[in-house]
């Protein structure tokens, strides 16, 4: 089969490296899986460059959730165990783990599913407790989590404030149901945000991107508002003013969404039931920006380490190589 492998850490268009080799032998409690689409997750480039908390062995393939087909037929959602990832045309998966695709997503809408939305549900429902009526400020909304935390903001009831990077991303957050859209890069982020709330602030704050995001996620929470930190994409990550927190009022967050894997993986299941309810009646669906064939992997994972993508970029192995749709 075919697999893309890294061999040393650098720079996912660089190490990565495309290779014909066995098909990986599952172990005790694993399943061996056809990939019917590979989802790229920013974690896949922090892997390639050995920034990762999970550090698989040399070599590995890249590639943390899939869509895939099991032996008997069965379309399943997984993440691959590592160093067999995704980026291949077979891997392996922990059978206890498997989730049943929604049949209301095609495949590359199915591998978008997992993580991103998995993250920004545990985020809004179990650490911040959004509520009906509450504001909502996404950072990167139309990036990967953040279109996800978009939907399940608009399906929960709350008024959604996006923040994007440039007109084009702008313009997808909007598409995305933000009732509010801020250009990070034409206009100020506090006062933008100040001035869409009447000066109160927002309830509760999705960020993924650290650095100056959170610096003005601090600005302006509200009263009593939650701010969650899921991620540092911008390569920076900050040192919260503590005392701040105390005199403003307000929470600040972790989420770690890989440890339900391991301390409740029930959790992890009830969540994927929510989301494939609320993906059969039209609430929420993965914005699938890209497919691209499985000898492009290593160019699409350079770009969203980049972040130059909006959505989701899926590779599709079953597409001819030089094919997109």
């Amino acid at each position: 089969m075919q697999a893309w492998q890294v061999h040393e850490l650098g720079e996912p268009g660089e190490v990565m490296r495309l290779a014909d080799v066995g098909r990986p032998a599952p172990g005790e409690g694993q399943v061996l899986l056809r990939v019917r689409a590979a989802n790229i997750n920013f974690p896949d480039a922090l892997m390639c460059r050995g920034q990762y908390q999970v550090r698989p062995p040399l070599p590995f393939t890249p590639g943390v959730e899939i869509c895939g087909e099991t032996e008997d037929g069965r379309r399943v959602i997984a993440n691959p165990a590592l160093p067999y990832g995704g980026f291949a045309e077979y891997a392996v998966a922990d059978a206890a783990a498997l989730l049943p695709a929604p049949d209301a997503l095609d495949d590359a809408e199915a591998a978008a599913l997992h993580i991103g939305y998995q993250t920004a549900w545990f985020a809004l429902h179990r650490r911040a407790r959004l509520e009906a009526g509450e504001t909502l400020l996404v950072h990167a909304a139309a990036g990967g989590v953040g279109s996800a935390a978009v939907q399940l903001g608009k399906a929960a009831g709350a008024t959604v404030i996006g923040v994007a990077g440039g007109a084009g991303k702008a313009a997808v957050a909007r598409d995305l149901g933000c009732d509010v859209v801020i250009d990070r890069r034409e206009q100020d982020v506090v006062a933008a945000l100040k001035e869409a709330t009447g000066g109160r602030g927002a309830d509760v704050i999705f960020d993924p991107v650290g650095g100056e995001a959170y610096t003005q996620s601090a600005r302006t929470v509200a009263f009593e508002g939650r701010i969650v930190i899921v991620g540092f994409a911008s390569g920076t990550i900050p040192s919260p003013g503590l005392n701040h927190a105390l005199i403003k009022n307000y929470a600040i967050l972790g989420l770690h969404w890989g440890l339900y894997n391991t301390r409740n993986l029930k959790l992890v299941q009830h969540c994927h039931e929510q989301l494939t309810e609320l993906a059969a009646r039209g609430a929420i669906k993965p914005l699938v920006s890209e497919r691209v064939p499985l000898a492009g992997a290593a160019d699409a994972v350079q770009r969203v380490a980049d972040g130059v993508t909006t959505g989701r970029v899926t590779v599709l192995p079953s597409l001819e190589n030089g094919a997109a749709a």
